[in-house]
């Protein structure tokens, strides 16, 4: 049940990694261990996501596949440094920039939105010069990167939040396999407990791409700003 909430939730807005993450914690895997195993999940549920994208008609295979390239080179750094990664002190950390993503999505955000729908990315240099940021973040911790790629997406590149989804969930697919790939080369992560959280984030993600076929941009910026305060108010409080 946690995989297939976290699975909805990170293809709707981000964030569904707070709830696998935890999980695997409190059953006493350790901290680089439980974040590499989780990769396994996320993998499966972007499969699925991007698989009924493109049965709904949404599909840009061409800038989605430059986008993942650049956050690639990003995640194969932030794995790197993840493998080693062991504490909770990056807590506070992520919390504050969910705050500053937050802040940025809910100030201005109709200002540049393109006209026409904003099925037309601009800014494509800038949008791949952040992706390999992003894809940093994601390599490192992977928990809220959709948060921090949602706004490239929407806010640099112009693009509205169904389209936002439809690259997010394709981007995330290709930096995890790289990142899944460093992880493994250096850690023993636990693939039963992966493919078993796998199985319901893969189901969760399609229910999250149907879900934003067929609701739109209202339904995803409630999702977007009830996550992102759950998620802010679980780093500073617990």
């Amino acid at each position: 049940m946690v995989g297939v909430v976290a699975g909805w939730l990170n293809v709707m807005a981000g964030g569904g990694s707070l709830l696998t993450v935890p999980v695997m914690l409190f059953m006493g895997i350790p901290g680089p261990v439980a974040n590499g195993t989780n990769r396994i999940a996320i993998l499966a549920q972007n499969i699925a996501a991007v698989s009924a994208f493109r049965r709904h008609g949404f599909a840009d295979f061409k800038l989605s596949l430059s986008l993942a390239a650049a956050a690639s080179l990003g995640a194969l750094g932030g794995a790197s440094v993840g493998v080693h990664l062991d504490g909770e002190w990056f807590d506070r950390v992520v919390a504050l920039i969910m705050i500053a993503v937050m802040i940025l999505m809910a100030t201005g955000r109709d200002k540049d939105k393109p006209k026409g729908g904003g099925t037309v990315a601009k800014h494509r240099l800038m949008g791949h010069v952040l992706m390999i940021g992003a894809g940093f973040w994601g390599g490192f911790i992977q928990l809220g990167v959709g948060f921090i790629l949602m706004p490239i997406l929407h806010r640099v590149m112009g693009l509205d939040l169904v389209r936002v989804n439809m690259h997010k969930v394709f981007i995330i697919l290709i930096y995890t396999i790289v990142a899944l790939a460093v992880f493994a080369s250096q850690l023993e992560l636990l693939w039963w407990t992966g493919a078993a959280l796998a199985v319901g984030n893969a189901i969760g993600g399609w229910l999250g791409a149907h879900t934003t076929v067929t609701q739109g941009e209202t339904l995803i910026r409630r999702v977007l700003y009830v996550a992102l305060t759950a998620f802010i108010i679980k780093l500073l409080l617990f």
